[in-house]
């Protein structure tokens, strides 16, 4: 599919998140609905993008500011329309959010995955994040790949 024009992302309104809930089992190719859980816009979201391509919803990354233990630009999800997969979307949601983070003095920021999912781990590398596998991160026998990025010059080494 042929980009129309320049893109820019921009904050989420509550139309965008309906898109988001309506599309993102198709554009993930399974069930992860619940993982747009409404807290990512109501209460967190003041943080949150999409991206548009001519009015339509190509690509969005909930995603908010944790305080403790240092603070830290979180990446919750993303989800890049697949037509629209490989064209630099998923690159510019993500400079959009550090720079939103690094300009509220975060000092680096997170995200997690499966082991599984290598895209998601080539993606993170690929744009410098550091990747580790945390023992039972999310419960036991539940490893993660924690992915950082310091943004600031002092961060704690351990996953929280």
């Amino acid at each position: 599919m042929k980009l129309s024009g320049p893109m820019q992302p921009r904050r989420i309104t509550k139309g965008d998140f309906d898109q988001i809930v309506e599309v993102i089992d198709r554009w993930w190719g399974g069930p992860i609905g619940t993982f747009a859980h409404p807290i990512f816009f109501y209460e967190l979201g003041d943080k949150a993008l999409i991206v548009e391509d001519a009015g339509r919803l190509v690509g969005f990354l909930l995603g908010f500011i944790a305080q403790d233990p240092v603070k830290t630009g979180y990446v919750h999800l993303v989800g890049i329309h697949p037509e629209y997969r490989r064209r630099g979307v998923g690159r510019m949601l993500y400079e959009s959010f550090t720079d939103t983070c690094s300009a509220a003095d975060c000092v680096r920021m997170k995200a997690i995955t499966t082991l599984g999912n290598e895209g998601s781990q080539r993606f993170h590398l690929a744009l410098g994040w550091e990747a580790s596998e945390i023992d039972d991160y999310a419960g036991p026998s539940r490893k993660r790949i924690v992915f950082t990025k310091d943004l600031g010059p002092t961060v704690p080494t351990r996953a929280s």
